[in-house]
């Protein structure tokens, strides 16, 4: 229902009636602020009190204006509504804690959880502890992982990014000191300056297709997520390019599909004379190509100091080649290849100039088709490409790739910190034992604390006579509460287990079944598929039954297996027992 102001007139005064869904603001603001500052006047007033002990309650009350029952019941132990958990809270905070220490541990092996499986572990749970009854289940709320990440200060949610699980298992921290250490050794041996410190890779382009979204404007009355049209061009094409640490750009390297170079790519190209452009069958680098660019990239670099040049670059197999090291070496060209999966991080390329490159190509591409291009030939692409490398490829965007690679300035640590790895500092050894009389009582995490919580309790119950209780049943609670930690993690633990088990059910029968050939060619329907394979399989059952038959007609054996050593019938040449003699001869034979 929606309220409509009404203004009244009276007496040359003008009124206006306010709907009453705006006076709950006015007054809920005031009940707000009022709240905070009762909470502060109550903790005066207990101060106050503990510090003089001759003043009453009544009288404090009446000092700091707050209740004498609300103090009276905050000095017996009762605490504030708000610091007390909620009625309908399904989960204890032990099965909280084991379920945030559960996430953080699969965040640090890259596998980091979706909100929907915050709320299946915790219904694992609520499962677990309500086993007897299977018929009603106990159910976390459709909202509830949400606020759960919210109200946690160890958790939050956060955009993931896809990586190769190579590069996640290759993460390791001294691979990352051994490059550097390697990479420092090699400018101190060779005395190489920053300004003759380069880096090279090779980066590919389907013509036509856009390979990123990108946030857009759309009608409020639009459902779903908007279009964005596409030529669908996927001709590639390979740009190999180099930089310098000092923020030099080395002219690109165009490799496109192709037999011949057209006219119509140079007539009106925007390209600077220094660019080169070659092709190949497919687009794709080469052996060939990377020893011609190399030749290209000692002409347009010199040393500025000294006589060597470092040129940092990947395992690809065109950098490896034969001629490829040979010219290098005899051009005084230094090269080292990063750590294999590693090039996210270590190469400054990656870091700070292909990422911007293909966005920038992309918003070309947009901007291609919205006029209506309806096919991106070899020219359209070098027009695109020459606008998005000259707003990514800048003097910037490289030293800040070789800063975010640690190596200009030179910095490991910058790098190493990113890793995503859970160090652990393992105990000393020869770490003497705590005493079992010395032990703290607290929630036990391992299985000594659990045993010395367990001896401190017996200990404290074998000498309790007429002492109280009190230390006991703390002790008894913390076991309690660790025990309980155990067992939730077993249970999340179990869940794992089982998807684990699943899966590799999946893969054995995978890897057992026969790959045999039903058909050459052509298209088949599911069920025609099984009637063939139905087919064969009777087809080998009765070869197999014939055999039978024709074995016991020649000798009355069944002949299933032939030795290709002795030919004989009922075993094979792993078991047989010539072969072992002719095993032994050889070896006296030797012997002699």
């Amino acid at each position: 229902m929606i309220h409509k102001r009404r203004s009244h007139t009276s007496e040359g005064a003008t009124f206006t009636r306010f709907p009453f869904s705006h006076l709950y603001t006015f007054i809920s603001l005031p009940l707000i602020i009022g709240s905070s500052l009762n909470e502060g006047q109550l903790l005066l007033a207990i101060q106050a009190i503990q510090k003089d002990p001759k003043l009453s309650i009544r009288k404090a009350a009446n000092i700091y204006n707050v209740s004498r029952v609300t103090i009276a019941k905050r000095l017996s132990g009762i605490p504030s509504r708000r610091d007390i958990s909620a009625n309908s809270r399904k989960l204890t905070d032990s099965e909280e804690k084991v379920i945030i220490q559960y996430i953080i541990d699969l965040d640090s092996r890259a596998f980091p959880p979706r909100i929907s499986d915050v709320g299946d572990m915790a219904n694992l749970l609520l499962a677990q502890r309500d086993a007897s009854d299977p018929c009603t289940p106990i159910r976390v709320g459709v909202n509830w992982a949400t606020n759960f990440i919210k109200r946690q200060p160890l958790l939050r949610t956060r955009l993931n990014r896809r990586i190769d699980y190579q590069r996640v298992h290759c993460e390791d921290p001294e691979q990352y000191r051994g490059w550097f250490r390697l990479v420092q050794n090699t400018i101190t041996k060779y005395g190489i300056e920053e300004s003759d410190i380069y880096n090279f890779d090779e980066t590919g382009f389907a013509m036509g297709l856009i390979t990123s979204s990108s946030m857009v404007v759309t009608s409020t009355e639009r459902r779903g997520r908007p279009k964005q049209q596409q030529q669908g061009n996927r001709e590639w094409a390979t740009v190999i390019q180099a930089v310098g640490a000092q923020g030099r750009v080395v002219p690109p390297y165009i490799i496109v599909a192709g037999m011949n170079h057209l006219s119509d790519w140079y007539e009106d190209s925007p390209f600077p004379a220094e660019w080169r452009v070659t092709v190949t069958d497919n687009g794709w680098t080469t052996n060939e190509k990377g020893l011609e660019w190399v030749q290209f990239f000692n002409q347009q670099t010199k040393p500025t100091k000294g006589v060597y040049r470092l040129l940092i670059l990947d395992g690809h197999e065109s950098h490896h080649s034969v001629d490829f090291e040979t010219y290098c070496k005899a051009n005084y060209i230094i090269t080292l290849c990063m750590p294999a999966h590693s090039s996210h991080r270590l190469q400054p390329l990656d870091v700070g100039c292909f990422g911007p490159l293909k966005t920038a190509y992309n918003r070309q591409l947009e901007k291609l088709i919205k006029v209506h291009f309806t096919h991106i030939t070899k020219a359209d692409f070098f027009t695109a490409f020459y606008t998005a490398f000259q707003a990514s490829i800048t003097e910037n965007n490289v030293k800040g790739g070789f800063k975010g690679s640690g190596l200009v300035p030179f910095d490991p640590e910058s790098v190493i910190s990113k890793l995503d790895v859970v160090l652990r500092t393992p105990s000393p050894p020869g770490t003497p034992k705590t005493p079992r009389t010395l032990w703290d009582p607290k929630t036990p995490s391992t299985t000594l604390e659990a045993t010395a919580q367990s001896d401190f309790i017996k200990n404290r119950v074998s000498k309790h006579q007429n002492s109280s209780p009190t230390s006991i049943y703390q002790a008894i609670d913390q076991l309690s509460k660790g025990t309980q930690g155990v067992m939730h993690e077993v249970a999340l633990l179990r869940a794992r287990v089982a998807e684990l088990e699943e899966a590799n059910s999946t893969l054995s029968k995978r890897r057992r079944a026969k790959k045999t050939r039903i058909r050459n060619r052509g298209t088949l329907s599911i069920e025609e598929a099984k009637d063939l394979i139905e087919q064969r399989a009777l087809k080998d059952q009765l070869r197999s039954e014939k055999r039978e038959e024709r074995a016991q007609r020649q000798g009355g054996t069944r002949a299933t297996r032939r030795c290709r050593v002795c030919r004989g019938l009922g075993h094979t040449s792993k078991n047989c027992t010539k072969v072992e003699e002719t095993a032994v001869e050889s070896c006296i034979e030797v012997a002699n």
